[in-house]
């Protein structure tokens, strides 16, 4: 056997995703789209802050993006259990790649406003909506159940790689040439994700009938399947707390970097760097060691964790204990998410996975605009250190709730049986 051989024999051991072509050529194309869509994240941040120079602005920003997720996303998870998933990430990648070129196009001529970086902030927003619980629901299609838990772990490597590269690129790019440029590379990016999706020859799941008659009925279906599931109404729960609250860096790093740090637009491309880097080597370790059934206890244990960072960043005032910090938040993010992920997959049937991680969604990006004005609005009055603060000790509130029902819920289980 030839060295070759015997390297990928290791590889599709250690990391059976990589086993089915159609993950191959799935994870290829966002291994370079993902990196773009970082650079985009952070020079969009960076430019409205340059622009507006108010915490409070930049949280509307996060709200006019993630709002679109609030009101459409349990619709969106119906589309994604009744059409073809492939056809759908096909337009939804097309669509975005037309927002990025517009934003370029703006931007490099010069004549973007604030307004209209709102406004193409929520039609990304809007694409965003129907695009992440399709695309979730996706991998199972690529791997199949078996090696699922393995696939969304490397799939999550790839995201936090590009974290790493992408802001680091982005922060470079504009204190050199400016932010123009990130958007222009961000929409070439798009291009070879369309290909290997063309390339992809998964088996779609047969949709049940149920889900085509009507739309609101399929919604309510889904939210009581999640309800009568108590494996996923926690999950959704947790995700709800750290979605809310945890995930409002886009607010809190700018201004952190600018009004703590006193470092600019390359300590928040710091920042960003080392949460990447911490969340990569979360996704690495969740990828070698993927297990069938996910711990509740491991996702209980790493919210809480993401609870204490948060509060631990109020007493920071230099770079390096910061990044330590950013690091860790990135390390358990990346373990509670792919935690809750896992759980959420293997526990759904075919029928509903769609409308499950719909809900996901909503949980994890669809709240983002109220935790935004959230940690915005402390951020605008108390500053950034402060926001950090309120966010993790309401992370915190909310999960310690949840975990005393679950506890209480056990026990009347217990005493039943």
């Amino acid at each position: 056997m030839s060295n070759t051989a015997t390297l990928t024999n290791k590889l599709t051991r250690t990391f059976p995703a990589f086993s089915h072509k159609n993950f191959r050529y799935f994870w290829s194309g966002q291994c370079i789209s993902l990196m773009g869509t970082w650079m985009q994240t952070t020079a969009q941040q960076w430019l409205v802050y340059t622009i507006t120079k108010s915490a409070f602005l930049l949280g509307l920003l996060g709200v006019a993006q993630f709002g679109p997720m609030l009101v459409f996303s349990l619709f969106a998870g119906v589309l994604a259990d009744k059409f073809p998933k492939k056809a759908i990430l096909i337009f939804t990648q097309s669509a975005l790649m037309v927002q990025a070129f517009i934003l370029a196009g703006l931007v490099l001529s010069e004549h973007v406003q604030y307004w209209q970086v709102l406004v193409l902030a929520a039609a990304l927003g809007l694409v965003n909506t129907l695009d992440m619980p399709t695309r979730q629901a996706f991998m199972v299609e690529l791997v199949g159940r078996e090696d699922l838990t393995n696939a969304i772990a490397l799939n999550s490597t790839i995201v936090n790689l590009a974290r790493i590269i992408g802001p680091t690129l982005a922060a470079l790019l504009m204190s050199g040439v400016g932010a123009g440029i990130c958007f222009l590379l961000n929409a070439l990016s798009f291009i070879p994700v369309i290909i290997g999706l063309s390339l992809i020859q998964a088996q779609p799941i047969r949709q049940s009938k149920k889900a085509e008659k009507n739309m609101l009925k399929s919604v309510v279906a889904g939210l009581r399947y999640i309800y009568k599931m108590p494996v996923l109404a926690y999950a959704v729960l947790a995700v709800l707390a750290v979605g809310t609250f945890i995930m409002n860096t886009n607010v809190l790093f700018p201004v952190f970097a600018d009004q703590v740090l006193h470092e600019g637009v390359n300590g928040y491309g710091f920042l960003l760097s080392a949460m990447g880097f911490g969340s990569l080597i979360g996704a690495m370790l969740v990828a070698t060691k993927a297990r069938r059934n996910p711990s509740r206890r491991v996702m209980f244990i790493s919210s809480l964790l993401l609870s204490a960072i948060m509060v631990s960043i109020f007493f920071i005032r230099s770079s390096y204990p910061a990044m330590l910090l950013v690091a860790a938040l990135g390390l358990f993010n990346i373990i509670f998410m792919n935690t809750v992920n896992s759980t959420l997959q293997l526990n759904s049937t075919d029928e509903y996975r769609g409308r499950v991680m719909s809900v996901y969604s909503l949980a994890l990006g669809g709240t983002t605009p109220i935790g935004n004005l959230f940690a915005g609005g402390f951020t605008e009055k108390y500053g950034p250190s402060v926001g950090f603060l309120m966010c993790g000790i309401a992370t915190g509130i909310i999960l310690a709730a949840i975990i005393i029902r679950t506890q209480v819920m056990k026990k009347k289980q217990s005493a039943v049986g």
